[in-house]
């Protein structure tokens, strides 16, 4: 995995995106020292999207089986909506 600054990102934009698309790199954006960021292909983000998904469905599968329920309007409470 590559690792550049934001400042190397912003310059160097174009040359980044097709070290991504076309080279299959991961790129990590780095700002002081600590990293905020990251360039990925469209392929990984969309596996990323998958696994997410599943573990999404798996939770739910795991609370239905414990029946496990959550009240709307306690819900909206707890989110502050």
């Amino acid at each position: 995995m590559v690792r550049i600054t934001t400042t190397q990102a912003r310059a160097q934009f174009a040359d980044a995106i097709n070290r991504v698309s076309y080279g299959g790199e991961r790129i990590v954006l780095d700002r002081n020292g600590k990293d905020v960021a990251a360039l990925v292909s469209i392929e990984d983000l969309e596996l990323l999207q998958l696994l997410e998904d599943r573990i999404d469905v798996a939770a739910a599968k795991e609370a239905l089986a414990d029946g496990e329920t959550i009240n709307w309007e306690g819900l909206k409470k707890e989110l502050e909506l």
